[in-house]
């Protein structure tokens, strides 16, 4: 058994805990029927997202997403219904399952410059006002996303 690397530059840039775990899921119909007993009750909501930045294109997706919990931390489904976004690759590449972590953060666009030596890009970005920033971070070989949210309360 070999031991994995230790990364100790990124691990002391200061990361706030993790305070959501995203999924992407074909249906979250039947991710209601399939972990509801787990993570529910679930609130849902249409998470569609209009003019992001996604590859550097201004692009429209439309998401279908259930939130729920196991302690602090919140489970997020996202069911990809039309439009470009990581969820759409993701289940484009016949994957189903985790698909982020989430940090709130109080500063998006200086945590994404903080995490470009470790070789992540910004990948999927909307400013929907001066306090309200979400981006999606990718590493190459990696197919655990990061999403940075900054968002008050």
């Amino acid at each position: 058994m070999s031991e994995v690397p230790q990364n100790a530059d990124l691990e002391s840039l200061g990361l706030p805990p993790i305070d959501q775990v995203g999924f992407v899921v074909k249906s979250v119909d039947d991710a209601i029927d399939r972990y509801g007993a787990m993570f529910g009750p679930f609130t849902r909501m249409d998470g569609s997202v209009q003019d992001a930045t996604f590859r550097g294109r201004q692009e429209d997706v439309q998401l279908d997403i259930l939130f729920g919990r196991s302690g602090d931390i919140e489970i997020e489904f996202i069911e990809w219904k039309g439009g470009w976004s990581p969820h759409r690759e993701f289940i484009e590449l016949g994957r189903e399952g985790m698909h982020h972590l989430r940090y709130r953060v109080e500063d998006t666009d200086g945590w994404i410059k903080k995490l470009a030596p470790y070789g992540y890009d910004a990948i999927w970005y909307k400013k929907l006002n001066k306090d309200i920033v979400f981006s999606y971070l990718e590493r190459k070989g990696d197919p655990l996303l990061i999403e940075f949210l900054q968002m008050p309360g």
